[in-house]
């Protein structure tokens, strides 16, 4: 056989490194060699390197014993980042949206998208890590926010305020880089990267479980790492900075013995009835394995009720099932406080070893345990995966490298590269608000058109899923144009009248006031703007427009006596006149009659003693020389030829043209 059908996997972990070389046969995953390697120092610290070069020496003895077992030379290794090494952080972002408009796809896509970054941004300045790169993992949406309230799905509502509340979880560069360097040091090349919680999930739920919520929890010696599935996915990690050590802890104090003795005990409570070991002080002790469980049954309690107070933080309530990993998970009554803390029933509370996986072939190999899960986990995902663990793509040319830990899409890459998401959905543009006729008019600018996005030159989506060398370009969101109205857009507000004040046609239009000013149809409104449009609707706003004294008139709406708060219609004739009763200084006088007449387009008013006035008397009113005048043009009466001797009434209209 061949190394390219081997798979050579390293779990490097805080105690130890277990190195597992397999193959697949199409049906399962045969192991053909595995050796264990424990670290001299403390050279890693919960899952991460610290001594890249002592973590190194341990791998290349791993690697030199399974190569002298095979009788070959291994140069491409599969590896994973620990669990505890992620960073979860939640986050909300709210943002307002037009509610003329549906909420659709892109919007939400293009808000799940700027909460990841905004968590990302949290993330870093958290961790204060200078220019510290990270690469999401994963995110769930925890709830969305219609208007305030929580809602199952955005799509297709109308809202003045859309929210999200993301989980979501990176990897930091430094863990990715450590790994690889040690890999380095020992003549290796990375064929594949994972996350061990994934590894894990690999072999201990199968895919169609995933649609299931569910708990996976890996307790090593410092830390209980814990994954969620939901949907078909690994949407969240968490991890619980209590394990195995604190079981060995208890022990040591409890019975007075060193670190490596209490390791030993623990190990034992679950192999035999009876234990004997000495103390410190060299006193031989006898236990049965249920008094020693007993005696530490507090830590036992306190680790689960940590766990479950992390699973219930992250996955909001108590997931369908519980799968326990790792060396620590057979820890005595673990499995039933957690049930118990979780209020879930005891037979879904489970531990999964290696045995139980029909996909994989042990041989004899001894590696039948909880904590051999992730190693094997790892080579099974290489084999799964066998591709890149990173993928190299474009965005707008820019190259960019992504962590392939999942099904990447258009999305991720635009999380990465810090794209805008605001930029994927074009803005309406701005409305303009204003109060015409004392009520509030608001005009709303037009809706703007979302960003194309293009994969390899053919328009796509933000969910297309990437392959490594693609190619995405982005045309920008274009913003709608902002509102434009103007008054003559007004029409209807905008219609004046024709009457016929005292027989002569006259127009009226509208008055356009523009906060306190007079202006046309052709004004472009703003914003705030206070309209008022005025038409002539009384006998009593026609005669002030026309500067006519209202005192003492008589007035007649198509020859009907009417009032000076009479309606006025397009189409009405006018008329009025003016009566005064003068008291003389003779009481035998006369009472005089007033006439009102437009003459030359002027207003005038004529008292007279007479009963009726002839168009020749009209020249006795004008200041006009006669002797100079060399002939008169036009003599008009209400538009028609006028004679000397015609009689004049109040309201005519008089025209007189001469030549000096």
């Amino acid at each position: 056989m061949n190394e390219q059908e081997l798979i050579f996997s390293m779990d490097i972990g805080t105690r130890s490194i277990v190195g597992i070389v397999g193959c697949h046969d199409g049906e399962k995953f045969n192991i053909m060699a595995c050796e264990i390697e424990e670290h001299k120092e403390r050279a890693m610290y919960d899952g991460q390197v610290h001594d890249i070069e002592l973590v190194a020496l341990a791998a290349g003895r791993v690697k030199q014993r399974l190569e002298e077992k095979l009788g070959i030379k291994l140069t491409n290794v599969a590896i994973a980042a620990a669990g505890r090494s992620l960073k979860t952080h939640k986050v909300f972002i709210e943002r307002n949206v037009d509610n003329a408009s549906e909420v659709e796809r892109d919007t939400i896509s293009s808000l799940e998208i700027e909460a990841i970054q905004k968590s990302q941004m949290e993330i870093e300045e958290m961790q204060h890590e200078d220019g510290q790169q990270y690469y999401c993992v994963g995110y769930a949406v925890v709830n969305y926010y219609l208007n305030g309230s929580v809602i199952g799905n955005l799509e297709g509502h109308k809202a003045n305020n859309i929210g999200i509340e993301v989980l979501a979880t990176f990897l930091p560069k430094i863990v990715v880089d450590s790994l690889y360097s040690v890999v380095s040091r020992v003549n290796l090349e990375v064929s594949s990267l994972t996350l061990e919680p994934i590894a894990a999930m690999n072999v201990c739920i199968q895919s169609n479980l995933r649609l299931l919520n569910i708990a996976l929890v890996d307790i090593g010696a410092g830390t209980s790492d814990i994954a969620l599935t939901k949907n078909g996915s690994v949407y969240a990690f968490a991890m619980v900075p209590v394990a195995g050590d604190e079981i060995t802890e208890r022990l040591s104090e409890t019975y007075l013995l060193d670190f490596d003795t209490a390791e030993k005990v623990k190990i034992e409570l679950c192999a035999k009835d009876k234990l004997e070991f000495k103390d410190i002080m060299e006193n031989q002790l006898q236990l049965s394995a249920e008094e020693i469980i007993t005696a530490i049954e507090p830590s036992i309690e306190q680790l689960a009720q940590s766990i479950s107070e992390k699973i219930l933080e992250y996955n909001g309530k108590a997931p369908s099932a519980v799968f326990l990993v790792g060396g620590g998970s057979q820890i005595p009554r673990l499995n039933g406080y957690l049930a118990e803390k979780l209020q879930i029933p005891l037979e879904r509370v489970g531990l999964r070893k290696t045995s139980l996986i029909k996909e994989i072939n042990l041989k004899d190999h001894g590696i039948s345990g909880p904590e051999f899960i992730t190693p094997i986990g790892i080579a099974v995902t290489a084999h799964l995966n066998r591709q890149k663990d990173f993928l190299n793509v474009y965005v707008n040319d820019k190259s960019i490298k992504l962590f392939n830990s999942k099904a990447l899409n258009v999305a991720d890459a635009l999380i990465l590269v810090g794209f805008n998401p605001r930029n994927l959905i074009g803005r309406r543009g701005l409305p303009v608000t204003f109060t015409l006729n004392h009520k509030v008019e608001m005009i709303k600018g037009e809706p703007g058109e979302p960003a194309r996005i293009f994969l390899n030159g053919a328009q796509s989506a933000l969910d297309k899923v990437l392959s490594n060398g693609d190619r995405i370009v982005i045309d920008p969101a274009v913003d709608g144009k902002s509102a434009e109205v103007y008054i003559r857009n007004y029409s209807s507000l905008l219609k004046g009248k024709i009457i016929y004040a005292n027989n002569l046609e006259k127009s009226l239009p509208p008055t356009i006031m523009v906060n306190g000013k007079l202006q046309g149809a052709d004004y472009k409104i703003q914003d705030n703007d206070v309209i008022e449009i005025k038409t002539i609707n009384t006998v009593e706003e026609l005669l002030s427009e026309m500067n006519v004294d209202t005192e003492g008139i008589s007035i007649e709406i198509n020859n009907k006596k009417a009032e000076k708060s009479s309606s006025i219609y397009n189409g009405d004739h006018i008329n009025w006149s003016f009566i005064h009763t003068h008291t003389a200084k003779n009481l035998d006088a006369a009472p005089s009659k007033t006439i009102v007449i437009t003459l030359n387009g002027k207003q005038l008013l004529i008292e007279q003693n007479k009963d009726s006035m002839m168009f020749l008397d009209i020249f006795n009113h004008m200041e006009i020389d006669v002797t100079k005048i060399k002939g008169i043009n036009t003599l008009k009466l209400n538009g028609n030829n006028a004679n000397y001797t015609d009689i004049i009434k109040s309201g005519d209209m008089i025209e007189v043209q001469w030549e000096n």
